[in-house]
Order: C-alpha cells, then structure tokens, then sequence
C-alpha cells in the first residue's frame, strides 16, 4: 500500500489536524492489491451478487446547526432564534432554514429527521459512521457503515465496494478515521481512498515502464513465489490467488475507477453546475461506476481556495455559516437532482448529517457550541418515502418533542435500504459474535 498525505484542512475547536489521504496498491511497486483481495477471502468472505442500491454519506464534520438548516424556530425568542429565519418549501407547511432555498424548491424529494439524538457531545465521526460512540468503537473495533457494505455486498473485481473521498478529523495515529475504519472485519474491507485532482487517477495508471508483456511476466513471478508458499500454508489462504491476481489486474487495467474520477469526461455545462462542489459529482459518477459506497466529508471553501469553513461555530456562527451553507445547498440539490434526472433516486440512497447539533442558545462569542440531545439528518432516495419531516424538537430546539429517534435506528433504516439485516453478526478479533447494530428499529415513516 502506498500512503500519500494531503493537504491539510483546518483544525476543529479540540486542535486535532485534519488531513486527507491516499491508500492504493499499486502494481508497479508489488501487486499489493492481490494482497488485498486475498486477504478478503481469507477473512472467510464469499462472492455476492451486487444488490442494486448504493449509498452516499455526507459527513459534516464539526456539528453542523441543526436551527439553521433542517429545524428553525422563527417563534423563539431571539437569543435563540439568532440571526436568520426560515423560508416555506414545496411541502405545504414545511419550513426550513432561509440559507437553504434550494432545498426549499424540491422539498419534495427530501426527507429530514428533526428528532436525531446524537448521544455524544465529542469531535468524532465514530457516532454517525459507525452507530456507537468512540469509546466503544476504540474498545469494540467496531467497523464503519462503508466497512460493513463492503463486507456483505463487496467482491474482488474492477470497482472497489467502498471509497472514501474524506477529508476531516481524525483519530490519533489514523489516517482515515473512524468512519473508514474497518475494524473487526479486517484490512480487506478498509476503503479505497484516492487524492485531490490529478491525484486521484495517476497511481491507477500502470507506470508507463510497464508494458502489458512485463506485467505478465510479473504475474507469473508471482505465481511461481506463492507456489512455495501454499505447500506450508495450513490455512489454505493462498488457494485461488490466481484469480486474486486476475481480479486485482482487472481493477488497474479496467478503467472504470480511472474514469469515474476524470471529471473532464463530463459536459461542460455539468461541471459548471458542480463548480466548487465536485465532491458531489465525483460520489454520483462513482456509485454509477458501481461502487457501493461513497463516503466523504463536506465544508465549503471560500476566498478563491484559500479557506477552508468550519462547522464547528463556537464563535463568529452566522459569518461563518453564510460562507458554509449556500454550497452545502447548491451540492446537495445538484446531486438529487441529478439522481431524479438519471433515474437513480430509487436506486441510491443519500445521507447526510454531523456528529450532533449546536446550542440553541448563542453563546457570548456570537457562537453555538456542542449539542449532542437533539440534531437533524437528511435522507434522500433508496425508494423510502420523501417529501415529509419526521420528528419535532421542542420551541427552543433544545430536545426532541416527538419521534425521537437513535442515530443507529437510522442507520438501520440505511442497512434495510441497501438490503442489509442489520441484526446480522459477524465474528470479532476475539470471535464473538457481534450485531451489526444493537437498536435495529427503523425510522418507520421512511419505510
């Protein structure tokens, strides 16, 4: 595997750094995606059929304000209320945030959940990306929502099962976070994770010394080292590393990856539409692409690429915020509509939230700080039932008032999309056997 350090992001109010990496195997330097897909079988996983759905996870790291997005309260008292009101959508008697008028015009197509109970006040994607808080996660090695899909969904072949395009937080001594974190479930179910720009394509090109005789000879290198090794291995886990080497050859020399992550193969007007978002637009050609789960996280950038906004306000909330959502806005309307234009909206599904909500009440420096009782999620296609708000909070956003709902109900109801069980188990390090989730009860009215 090679590890490529990105450009650094901004620093959450806790000081961690936050950087994006590059993980891939690269066959000019050993065919270490073999490896990978070795490993997998190894770890006991059999070939599945793809199932038809895909997922998008939009991670807003930092706690995005929940009374500025998907929950106003034009009523409450100003303290509260802050600075901006709320707008009417296309759903009769459904307000939202007015940053949000893009949202407001196809309401239709969204759902949102205003009675989300994060749980956790602390900086970690560990709650939303995983269904348990940090502590257990650290303790459990529980694996990420991407981890899990690639385990029950993913086979060796051109596309990988899950990508991660995350930029943000993350744990001491890991380059991915938890929410890329395989966990229990091994190396083999860690994401596919490509750079920025140009580097996101050139390590899935073969090194141009590498002429298709030179690969072959390689491989068949390979076959002859593996032959010595499978006569002491007990395990048989090097049986059928042929077919890992053809397989992990077909993901290089395919080009469906490659392609997907060229974003010049789009219209012009396309990428126009998706100018400064494009994250947006790479996760939609990448589930096109046949990849099952896209992950990444979203903060605007501002100032001509010189800065990068926060979503973690403790100060200067509404400055920041005014920087912050009208992009959010413009890429997560620009992808449904693009999913409903493609005729992808019952086929993907898309969720986006944080790892809580903001105070409802503005603290003395013009902020909102950390607000794990009450939060709101977004949720958009996979043949659920759209155009409703499910849930209340109470007059000042401060608790839930009705239909509360557990971040791990919801992703329950995210696993049942994508046709996972999530009372479904799977063996530990320890081998105990381990529920997916432990609160399997769906958000009902999406259903």
């Amino acid at each position: 595997m090679l590890s490529f350090i990105g450009r650094s992001s901004g620093q959450f109010c806790n000081g961690v750094s936050r950087r994006e990496f590059l993980q891939i195997g690269a066959l000019g330097a050993g065919v270490t995606l073999a490896d990978l897909l070795r490993a997998q079988a190894a770890l006991g996983d059999s070939p599945r059929k793809r199932g038809p759905k895909a997922a998008i996870l939009i991670n807003l790291a930092g706690g995005p304000p929940h009374m500025e997005m998907y929950d106003p309260k034009p009523d409450a008292p100003a303290e509260f209320r802050g600075e901006t009101g709320a707008i009417p959508t296309n759903v009769p008697g459904v307000q939202i945030g007015e940053l949000l008028p893009l949202h407001a015009r196809m309401m239709d197509k969204m759902s949102v959940i205003r009675s989300v109970i994060a749980g956790a006040p602390e900086h970690s994607d560990s709650v939303q990306m995983t269904g348990y808080p940090e502590t257990i996660t650290k303790l459990q090695q529980r694996p990420s929502v991407g981890s899990v899909i690639s385990k029950v969904r993913g086979k060796p072949g051109e596309v990988p099962a899950f990508v991660s395009l995350r930029q943000g937080q993350q744990p001491v001594g890991d380059p991915f976070g938890w929410g890329a974190q395989p966990g229990y479930l091994g190396v083999a179910h860690q994401p596919f994770t490509p750079g920025e720009g140009n580097e996101s394509r050139k390590n899935l090109l073969l090194p141009k010394e590498l002429t298709p005789a030179r690969v072959e000879d390689r491989v068949n290198l390979l076959k002859s080292f593996d032959k010595l090794r499978r006569d002491i291995d007990s395990r048989n886990a090097m049986q059928g590393m042929d077919s890992f080497t053809q397989q992990a050859l077909e993901m290089v020399t395919s080009g469906k990856v490659y392609r997907a992550l060229d974003l010049t193969n789009e219209e012009p007007q396309t990428l126009a539409r998706y100018k400064g978002i494009e994250k947006f637009l790479t996760a939609r050609r990448l589930v096109e692409a046949g990849v099952s789960c896209v992950t990444f996280n979203f903060n605007a950038v501002v100032n001509d690429g010189r800065t990068v906004v926060n979503w973690d306000t403790h100060k200067n909330h509404f400055p920041e915020i005014r920087m912050q959502l009208p992009q959010y806005d413009l890429g997560v309307t620009t992808l449904v509509q693009d999913l409903y234009d493609r005729g992808l909206q019952d086929d993907v599904v898309v969720l986006a939230w944080g790892e809580f909500g903001r105070t409802p009440r503005i603290n003395k420096d013009a902020g909102r700080d950390h607000w794990p009782d009450v939060m709101s999620a977004l949720i958009v296609g996979g043949g659920l039932k759209m155009g409703q708000v499910i849930g209340s909070s109470s007059a000042t956003a401060e608790q839930p008032k009705d239909r509360p709902y557990t971040v791990q109900q919801v992703l329950a109801t995210f696993y049942r999309v994508l046709g996972i069980d999530p009372a479904t188990t799977f063996l530990d390090n320890s081998g105990r056997p381990m529920y997916v989730l432990d609160d399997r009860s769906p958000v009902t009215e999406l259903l």
